[in-house]
């Protein structure tokens, strides 16, 4: 009775395409949208999840809460048949849909062999998870660093080595000195000499998606503010001891995290269709060539911006605008009209470098510092869905400025389950 449609992916470009479709579809058709996690994670925030300026549930928000006529299922797609129009999933046991039209969002995965060592040494901030556990290493860190009586080794606990100088390094870097030196009262035995940031970029400026101008303020507010900025600075090699650089110096530190390095997601192998650097090509209408009813956007997908002829740079703002694009062009499609290619001019980036302050450039305007840092909040703030969301995330930024972060060490330890001898262990135990 009816027709499916099936949104695998629930970043920001497969929920933008979901909402938009699931009011526009015809009367006929079904929307699934299918994802590993049961909510969308607002990476770009991760950072203040690591430098306990937000809680873990103010940066994500429920797929079920976003969308109200279309079905959810959180479960992990294991294969596409685009021949048979099926695709295949794992949840609470193996499954399968039907579809007549596919949307693909399933994003980037990270690749952590990009540096050698990295992935058996570094940690990465691609997730939630990924911002709770590098919270908790810091405060372990600190609380080994308070018991150590080795002014060297205490050194190396409170060293902390950030590779990448772009927005997701930037940020993490100033969350973590803001964190650290706000801490420090707490920890009397850890010197304001002990801690150690040090940040490596290859470029020869930070936030390269950014001008020159902003990126030099970058350069030396977070110099400024006491992080170690490494500019064209390269990562050879990561030990359980720190990092080894192409210059052959050797950056010793106990803590390494690791904002570089994705590649492209393994269910597009799937997909014969023409990939650059594992990203589909699609056509300007952001249908996949070749693939009968298939369409992608966001990162897993190499998308011609019709405005200047560039591919689409892997950020949030052009996943949003593509999966809207993408949208009116399915329901176009259906209803036997012309589809448009995607032309999308970007409204800005910010970033926020630490203590109150950002960079910002909005409409072609350079802004920096406290007015820049209040629009970067500000943005966000209106993107977090529900009202409830926005009221708790804008309570809890404005208690941060007022009050120190928060020290606790989350422990997931559970209880221990003590096991009930067996009847011959007892009788055999008896005097």
């Amino acid at each position: 009775m009816y027709k499916n449609l099936i949104v695998v992916g629930g970043g920001f470009a497969g929920t933008k395409a979901a909402q938009a479709l699931e009011h526009t579809l015809p009367p006929d058709w079904r929307l699934t949208l299918i994802s590993q996690e049961n909510f969308i994670t607002f990476n770009p925030l991760l950072p203040e999840v690591v430098g306990a300026s937000l809680l873990p549930g103010h940066v994500i928000a429920p797929h079920r809460q976003m969308l109200h006529c279309s079905h959810v299922c959180m479960a992990q797609v294991t294969e596409i048949d685009t021949a048979g129009k099926v695709v295949h999933y794992l949840g609470e046991g193996p499954g399968a849909f039907r579809y007549d039209q596919l949307v693909l969002a399933c994003g980037t995965n990270a690749n952590l062999d990009v540096v050698k060592g990295m992935g058996q040494y570094a940690l990465p901030l691609k997730t939630l998870g990924d911002a709770l556990f590098l919270r908790n290493r810091i405060i372990a860190r600190l609380e080994q660093a308070e018991l150590q009586p080795d002014a060297q080794h205490r050194r190396w606990l409170t060293t902390f080595v950030v590779v990448g100088g772009g927005f997701s390094g930037v940020e993490t870097a100033g969350e973590l000195v803001d964190f650290l030196y706000a801490s420090l009262k707490y920890y009397k035995r850890v010197r304001h000499s002990d801690l150690r940031i040090v940040l490596l970029h290859g470029g020869d400026r930070l936030l390269p998606e950014l001008s020159a101008s902003l990126g030099a303020f970058t350069f030396r507010k977070m110099n400024g503010h006491g992080v170690d900025v490494r500019l064209k600075t390269r990562a050879m090699r990561v030990t359980d001891r720190g990092v080894h650089l192409e210059s052959g110096e050797i950056i010793e530190g106990g803590t390494v995290v690791c904002t570089i390095g994705t590649q492209p997601n393994s269910l597009l192998d799937q997909i014969a269709a023409v990939k650059s650097r594992g990203r589909l090509v699609v056509n300007p209408d952001l249908s996949v060539p070749g693939v009968d009813g298939v369409w992608a956007a966001g990162d897993c997908a190499a998308v011609t911006n019709a405005l200047d002829g560039n591919i689409c740079p892997p950020t949030a703002q052009f996943a949003e605008a593509q999966a809207k694009q993408l949208a009116a062009n399915l329901v176009a499609r259906l209803n036997n009209a012309r589809t448009r290619p995607f032309r999308y001019r970007p409204k800005g980036q910010l970033s926020s470098v630490g203590h109150n302050k950002a960079v910002a450039e909005v409409f072609g305007l350079k802004l920096s510092g406290f007015i820049a840092w209040l629009m970067w909040r500000g943005l966000y703030l209106l993107r977090i869905p529900t009202f409830a969301r926005k009221s708790r995330l804008f309570l809890e930024w404005n208690w941060a400025m007022f009050f120190p972060p928060d020290i606790a060490h989350f422990g997931y330890r559970r209880t221990q389950r003590r096991t009930a001898p067996t009847p011959a262990t007892s009788a055999h135990t008896q005097p």
